[in-house]
């Protein structure tokens, strides 16, 4: 018997005397917690899925230790920049076993007669909205646009050239 189940944002697959670590939960060490998110459960083959969770079902879990997670290198570099910065961090844990997986008796089985279901399964008829007339707005008149004057070509000046003066080169003596 295994089931799905959300701890804390994450889905877990979870079995009895299974020990997972999960993100850091707010309960003492040696404590018990129970988990109703159950998004799936297998009942040796028989296979119950939620919607979108299952319903009197529940996972019991021992709080075993607070930990903190391996070392997480984050090096970003920019190539040709002189750009360099190494961080790390350890991730908070929470170290649980599961217990148990209860199925409480509660389940609630609502029969559906025929005449019921063809009232579920038609659509309820919308009334068409009535259309409000387009209102047309009246149109800005536009100035008359002038004609740029065309401009005589310049004639242009000759550059004078300044002559090259060479400087003497030292000798090395």
């Amino acid at each position: 018997m295994y089931a799905i189940v959300d701890i804390a944002g994450q889905q877990f697959k979870v079995e009895k005397d299974q020990k997972i670590f999960v993100n850091r939960l707010n309960i003492e060490a040696g404590k018990t917690i129970n988990f109703d998110k159950v998004l799936l459960l297998d009942n040796n083959g028989k296979v119950d899925v939620g919607q979108p969770i299952v319903k009197g079902v529940s996972i019991v879990a021992k709080v075993l230790d607070h930990i903190k997670g391996d070392k997480v290198i984050v090096f970003k570099k920019k190539r040709r920049k002189g750009y360099k910065v190494k961080n790390g961090f350890r991730a908070s844990l929470t170290s649980i076993e599961i217990k148990k997986i209860e199925l409480n008796s509660t389940k609630k089985t609502v029969k559906v007669s025929s005449e019921t279901k063809s009232a579920v399964k038609k659509p309820a008829v919308k009334k068409p909205v009535a259309k409000k007339p387009a209102v047309k707005k009246p149109v800005a008149k536009k100035p008359a646009v002038k004609k740029p004057v065309a401009k005589k070509p310049v004639a242009k000046k000759p550059v004078a050239k300044k002559p090259a003066v060479k400087k003497p080169v030292a000798k090395k003596s």
